[in-house]
């Protein structure tokens, strides 16, 4: 607990450098004990404290009423809450961490309804209050902070679901808990780019076909841009060739934007079936609607048993057809197509977003990409399903038109050269979020469009290409 009360001070010292004064706020478990470290520490660089307590102090117990000790010895003093406002400079929140359990109770519900009225800066301990450490759900009334400085292992809550938009920046202390306390296997992996396994060296008599041939399906009326950037995307990636078979009147403009990919009419049955079989991955989704016309190409498509990343309106089509697949299916939908896929609703879907990602990959026998803020990634199993990992990429820019799109186009091509479902999908979903986050840098989150990942995807795959 010294050392928790340590990193969380030490960071709030490195984020607030002037701030000569605290307000930390208390509740009853192990969590106030690190506020009672902070309060201490504070207290001992000449730095002024207001403890609000919540609660009777004295029934503290453990390691949380040796830190109570431990500060009162060093002259902090206890206020009881809640109270109606706050006086310091930033504003610690150690409530209650992951100790919550369902709705929080009036006191502690007003409580944060002061911390988030205060103005000042907001530092969360381990978890900020309301946000639940699991699956990332958060009641009504949560802290919003600034800052949350999380302890040994980071949890999934900070990075999926509603918890991603209320943590702030995310410090992690592992407090030098040594290796083997992570190889329970417990837990699940924060998936990012960097640390994925190098994609392989193209082998020197590479030639086109033996880099997989993807055929995309969609671009109903008025709709066809969503299968050009799929497609642009799946040659960015490195598919040897790439199709789209979608409504003749949008050839002129694919051809002109991006020649190297090849055009089917799908209202030409031969042209159409001749290229289908042909193909060795297939996309259906992108900009396909919802009428006759794409629900015909769906069942045609997903009945060929060929690997198939379905997404979009695909998904949709899915559902209403009662269909299955008969060959690899990978399925990316966000929170609403995901409550049709599974008959509930969006909310119960960001509820917890690490059940539904499974029920997702169980219900297609597959694997499923529950895109959104930290994208979920689960696949079906003989003993059932399991989590693969959460995405660690990815930003508030990506919330526009065509996003989803690119992903496909992403995790086709990657599907296409040889990969499993699992690694595609991983691989993917990494690539996809971090060339987000490097082209919002360069354009800014709020003028952030789809096409303006495909050259950050081009830079990250050109700097991490085996030599």
């Amino acid at each position: 607990m010294l050392r928790a009360g340590r990193a969380a001070f030490a960071e709030l010292l490195n984020r607030w450098p002037g701030a000569g004064s605290l307000s930390i706020c208390c509740g009853k478990g192990n969590n106030s004990g690190d506020g009672y470290i902070i309060a201490g520490l504070a207290l001992e660089i000449g730095v002024s404290v207001e403890l609000v307590q919540l609660g009777d102090p004295g029934q503290l117990v453990g390691t949380a009423a040796q830190a109570r000790d431990w500060a009162l010895s060093r002259g902090v003093e206890i206020l009881s809450g809640p109270t109606d406002g706050l006086r310091g400079d930033v504003v610690v929140d150690a409530l209650l961490g992951t100790g919550i359990v369902g709705d929080l109770r009036p006191a502690y519900q007003d409580m944060v309804k002061v911390i988030n009225q205060s103005g000042s800066g907001v530092l969360a301990v381990d978890v900020p209050t309301g946000v639940d450490p699991d699956t990332g759900s958060a009641c009504e009334t949560s802290v919003r902070a600034d800052v949350t400085v999380t302890f040994i292992g980071r949890k999934l809550g900070l990075y999926t679901g509603p918890g991603v938009s209320l943590r702030g920046d995310v410090v992690y202390a592992r407090l030098g808990v040594p290796d083997e306390v992570f190889r329970s296997g417990q837990g699940c992996s924060l998936l990012r780019y960097e640390g994925l396994e190098v994609l392989k060296k193209r082998d020197a008599n590479a030639y086109k076909q033996a880099l997989g041939h993807v055929a995309i399906v969609g671009g109903d009326q008025s709709m066809g841009g969503a299968a050009l950037m799929a497609g642009e995307a799946a040659l960015r990636v490195g598919a040897g060739l790439v199709s789209i078979v979608t409504r003749a009147g949008h050839r002129p403009a694919i051809l002109a934007r991006r020649p190297e990919l090849m055009v089917v009419d799908a209202d030409d049955d031969d042209a159409r079936r001749e290229l289908l079989t042909r193909a060795t991955t297939l996309i259906v989704g992108p900009g396909l609607g919802r009428s006759s016309w794409g629900h015909r190409l769906l069942e045609e498509a997903i009945g060929l048993g060929k690997p198939l990343v379905l997404d979009a309106d695909g998904l949709h089509g899915f559902v209403t057809l009662g269909l299955r697949s008969s060959g690899p299916i990978i399925v990316t939908p966000h929170a609403g197509e995901a409550a049709v896929m599974l008959e509930t609703t969006p909310n119960d879907i960001q509820s917890d977003r690490i059940e539904a990602a499974k029920q997702l990959a169980e219900r297609v026998s597959g694997v499923a990409v529950l895109k959104g803020a930290g994208t979920v990634i689960a696949e079906s199993g003989g003993d059932g399903p399991s989590l693969l990992g959460v995405c660690g990429h990815g930003n508030p820019g990506m919330a526009s038109a065509g996003m989803g799109d690119v992903l496909s186009g992403v995790i086709g091509a990657l599907l296409a050269q040889h990969l499993t479902l699992a690694q595609a999908a991983i691989r993917g979903v990494c690539l996809h979020s971090a060339a987000a986050d490097v082209a919002a840098q360069q354009v800014g989150q709020r003028s952030l469009l789809a096409t303006d990942l495909v050259p950050a995807i081009i830079d990250i795959l050109h700097g991490g290409e085996q030599t």
